[in-house]
């Protein structure tokens, strides 16, 4: 297991533009700037042309995120939620990837999806379709879910408990990765003309699962597509999240609004890697930020005082309380964020109930506004090079491989980032300027198309015991 920290010269900066298929992601209010086009979300043109301009700043992928509910924790109703446009109306992300993979050679999609609303063998068969489709460009952001309404909505009275919701997820990967990768052969498909035979019935087998929360007997209804299973993207800090992350994911995202938090993540998330069997560095972990910049210091500050005007206080604390699993309308701004029980996403009560970079706790108009523009990772703003300069630093004294770019207005942040930051990390040698070939996982990690060995995915490929036919 290598355990030495690469430099800065021997691995780049990686970038993820961080969006959703809805008004204003994680901005809310600045929907109504009027340079923010977030509402053309429903326009394929709209998603056609950021993917060309992400793929000009050699972003490794756009991750889009989801939700299956509605953000009615705060004040117990919808209402804020669908007055701020806060996640809602949202709309399927899977939908758009197939247009953006069209206008596009070698930009990634990692897509979100939960395991706890739809069963595992039709979703399979979805994986498999976009990764032929987008010619082995796609990755798959596993999540379990956290808000109540979705599970209402599904028939539930509430979701699972938070570590269930990873157990129940646990045997939904193995169903997956099964079908994935052990029911069709390499050479199933022969495609032979002569002898009228497509593909080779004695190189397809039924996966035969039978667990505690699925049987699934069945051959997978897809041939085997360019990564098999795409990449696998995970997004859980808790302690149970990062165990789960730990055997699973290959890119992970995480959201820390200090550098000394974030590096007490990265060394949690590596150590539990290289526990479970893997290199430590055989994942990527992206953190969120939100950078607002511009040409000169001055004029990047103006456009961060002008954002300002339009964030929306009321939406982010629609966001924090969904986020948080508690209602928090029914407290004062000034407030500090106290013992919070939640089973929602744990990471961030456990990371709000620590101390901000002054020592001090963080109170609920720190976090509002915090969470106003670009969710709950830091905000960066400043020329390209004071931006590019800070990136390097936070890299170096954190380990984290990368950012998870959230927006204040779209396109803008990200036209803005590939015109002045990027150049700026190119002359520090500290970004790339041309992509690996291949899939987005070979692009990732540039070791070959399919899951590597050590990954627990590859357990259940044919070579293995696992399938019987």
């Amino acid at each position: 297991m290598s355990a030495a920290t690469p430099k800065i010269t021997e691995r780049r900066i990686r970038f993820n533009a961080f969006d959703m298929n809805c008004v204003g992601h994680q901005s809310p209010g600045l929907w109504r700037h009027p340079d923010d086009q977030s509402w053309r979300y429903k326009d394929l043109r709209y998603w056609a042309d950021l993917a060309q301009t992400l793929e000009k700043g050699f972003f490794d992928g756009l991750f889009i995120a989801d939700v299956l509910g509605t953000y009615d924790t705060f004040g117990g109703t919808p209402d804020a939620a669908i007055r701020q446009g806060a996640q809602v109306p949202v709309n399927d992300p899977f939908l758009l990837v197939s247009a953006m993979a069209l206008v596009t050679e070698n930009l990634g999609f990692g897509v979100t999806a939960g395991t706890a609303y739809e069963h595992p063998y039709p979703f399979a068969r979805r994986l498999s379709t976009l990764d032929h489709l987008t010619n082995g460009r796609v990755g798959w952001n596993v999540v379990t879910g956290y808000l109540p309404s979705a599970a209402r909505n599904m028939g539930n009275q509430d979701q699972l408990e938070h570590d269930e919701r990873y157990d129940h997820a646990d045997e939904y990967l193995e169903v997956v990765y099964k079908l994935l990768e052990g029911s069709w052969e390499d050479d199933a498909v022969v495609r032979d003309r002569e002898a009228g035979v497509f593909a080779d019935p004695a190189k397809v087998h039924g996966i035969n699962h039978e667990g505690r929360f699925f049987k699934v007997p069945g051959i997978h209804l897809s041939e085997p597509s360019p990564q098999r299973t795409p990449v696998i993207f995970q997004a859980g800090a808790s302690p149970r999240g990062v165990a789960f992350a730990a055997g699973n994911a290959e890119a992970i995202f995480v959201a820390s609004p200090t550098k000394s938090i974030l590096k007490d993540t990265v060394v949690k998330i590596r150590d539990a890697v290289e526990a479970e069997g893997r290199d430590r560095y055989s994942v990527r972990i992206y953190t969120l930020l939100t950078i607002i910049t511009d040409a000169t210091p001055e004029a990047a500050q103006a456009k961060h005082e002008d954002y300002q005007k339009y964030a929306s206080h009321e939406g982010a604390l629609v966001l924090l309380s969904g986020w948080m699993g508690t209602d928090l309308s029914q407290y004062n701004l000034d407030d500090p964020i106290g013992d919070v029980k939640s089973n929602a996403i744990q990471s961030v009560v456990a990371n709000l109930q620590k101390k901000n970079d002054d020592g001090q706790p963080w109170t609920l108009r720190d976090i509002a506004e915090r969470a106003s523009i670009g969710g709950l990772g830091p905000r960066l703003v400043g020329s390209g090079s004071e931006v590019a300069e800070e990136l390097i630093s936070w890299v170096e004294d954190t380990d984290v491989d990368g950012f998870n770019l959230a927006y204040a207005i779209t396109p803008g942040t990200f036209e803005d980032i590939v015109e002045f930051v990027i150049p700026e990390l190119q002359k520090r040698n500290a970004y790339p300027d041309s992509y690996e070939p291949g899939t987005l996982r070979n692009k990732l990690f540039g070791a070959g198309d399919k899951l590597p060995q050590e990954h627990r995915g590859s357990r259940f490929r044919l070579s293995d015991a696992h399938v019987v036919s």
